[in-house]
Parts: structure tokens; sequence; C-alpha cells
């Protein structure tokens, strides 16, 4: 009785939920909207960003999760040339944070569904919190780094960009490559944010939630430079901004910060994303948007940033997309 009692309160937790990083150590929010908050059937963090000012939208101030820290020294460990895995995943009892991770599945739902999930036609996927009607059409996560310790301090111009990992969310484990010119974070660590924006298939929004991090194996002394506003780039790559990045701002009553008025030949508006068509590339081995070649740090460290990127395919080339459903 108790097992059926808790299945079915998991399951109404996330009939309206979304999508969050969830991770061990560093995360805000984890628990709930409070420090002393226990609950392993939390969902507050995933909920998405819509019409709000920036003071509600930045790190989730509007449900109260950035007052919501993590307790003293756990930290999201971020290793310098290396890689870091997060539970993408509609409510924490959906990990194996919660319950020994007994509702955890492949999948951020905690259900089972086929590797290739495919949307029917005109729809969206069955877990219709992932907003897309199959992988190749998710739009693509993102984390971002400001290297400073007080989450009051943080602004746009210091929170960056680092690691971009196409076609996500799509499975419950994610896994982020880290440039491995990194400098290391104060004493009291760097401040972390995990982003999304969503192409279709649901609600116009993004998503931005907040965590503490330290980069780990740091060798380079090298700080990374302001970040500049994307530009939405997909018909003239000549105009993708090159160097450190901010984060996306959309469909929010204050900050937008990428302007996009086009509508694509299948016939659906634009939207910015953490892809190519934003200037955001995913490497083969090392997730960095255009990477330190042209400006992401003060300096040039060629060693630690030989790379190769592969070219995503653009949205633009992909069938007609299914209509919105919020």
């Amino acid at each position: 009785m108790l097992k059926t009692t808790l299945i079915a309160a998991v399951f109404a937790a996330t009939t309206t939920a979304h999508t969050a990083a969830w991770t061990a150590e560093g995360m805000y929010c984890s628990l709930g909207n409070t420090t002393t908050s226990t609950n392993l059937n939390n969902n507050l963090p995933v909920g998405p960003l819509y019409n709000l000012t920036k003071a509600d939208w930045w790190f989730q101030h509007e449900r109260g999760c950035d007052n919501a820290p993590p307790p003293e020294n756990s930290f999201l460990e971020i290793p310098a040339g290396g890689t870091f895995t997060v539970e993408l995943a509609h409510n924490r009892a959906q990990t194996s944070l919660s319950y020994d991770g007994k509702f955890a599945s492949d999948w951020p739902d905690g259900q089972q569904h086929p590797d290739d999930m495919n949307a029917p036609p005109g729809g969206c996927v069955p877990d219709g919190a992932l907003h897309t009607s199959n992988q190749s059409y998710a739009a693509g996560t993102a984390f971002a780094i400001s290297y400073e310790s007080d989450l009051s301090a943080v602004t746009m111009e210091n929170l960056a960009v680092f690691s971009v990992l196409e076609h996500t969310p799509w499975k419950r484990l994610a896994t982020y490559s880290v440039p491995a010119a990194m400098p290391a974070c104060p004493e009291a660590g760097c401040t972390c944010a995990w982003l999304w924006v969503p192409y279709h298939c649901g609600q116009p929004n993004m998503y931005m939630q907040g965590l503490k991090c330290k980069i780990t194996n740091a060798t380079s002394t090298t700080p990374i430079a302001a970040a500049q506003a994307p530009v939405y780039c997909r018909e003239d790559t000549t105009k993708c901004v090159k160097g450190a990045k901010q984060m996306i701002v959309y469909n929010q009553l204050e900050g937008n910060n990428v302007p996009v008025t086009s509508m694509g030949p299948n016939g659906w508006w634009d939207v910015p994303m953490y892809n190519e068509q934003c200037g955001f590339s995913t490497g083969e081995s090392l997730s960095w948007p255009r990477c330190c070649f042209d400006g992401l740090f003060y300096g040039r460290d060629t060693d630690s940033c030989r790379l190769k990127v592969r070219k995503t395919t653009f949205l633009s080339r992909r069938p007609r997309l299914p209509p919105d459903k919020t």
C-alpha cells in the first residue's frame, strides 16, 4: 500500500513537470526551496521560466530556489579537460538520489521507451516534458560558469557558457565535456547554471538552474573573457558571436538578449537555442562554443584548444515540425 501511494505521489508530481539537471552535490533547491527541506519527491527546480521579470527568472528566484543553496562545501566538481555527468529528470524521485533509484530508468520520466522514440505525425513524444518530437529535434542544453562565489555578484557578463551538449535533454544520464583551459575557482567555489531553451512542442520558455561548482585538475591561470550576448546566425554564420557567450534569455518580460524575428522554411518561428544556430558547437571530444581560438580567454592556449568541431545539422534542413502543444 505504501509503495502504491508513493508511486502515485511521484506520478502526480510529474504530470506538470519539466526537466532539471540533478546532482548529488552543489545543487540549489535539491530538496526544496529552504535549507531545511527534505522532499525526496521534489520537482520544484524543473519548472520552466516564462514571461518573468529578470529579478524573478534569475536563478529561479520566483520559486525561492536562489535562497536554498547546497550545504557548505558541497560543490559539483567539474574536471578541467574531462567530463562530468548529471541526471536530467522531471523529479528528484526519478533519479538515483531518491528512494535508492527505485523509480529511475534510462529516461527522465522514469518510464521505459524505445531508444528511437518518435512522436506520431503532428505530435510530440509521449514524455511531453522533453519538448520534442524525437531526439534529433532536442534543442541542446548547456552549462555556464561564473567565477563569483556569491550568487549576488553573478551577472550576465561574468556568467559564460562553457559546455554544450547537442540533442538533449533526451536520456536521464547526460555527460558534458569540459575545456582543458578552465582556470581554478576561488576557495569558496564558482557559481554554475544549467540552461535549456526548447524548440517548440510546448510553451516557448527557457530554463535556468543554479549550482555551486568547482573546477578540479586546473592548470590554466588565464581568466575567461567577459561574456557577450549570442546572435541568432542560422542564415549567416559570419554573424555568430565568437568567444565567451552569455546564456540565452528568451520570452521573458525583461532581459531577452537574442532577438529572433525570422521564420524557418518549415513554417515555424525560429527559436534561439544552444546549438550552431546561435554560434554554439558541440565538439567530438570537447563541448565548447567556438572554443578559445576566437577569444574565450584573455589570451590563447593553443595546446588546450586543439579539437575537432563536428558540424551539427541545421534545423532548417529537417522536416516540418508538429504544432506547439502547451
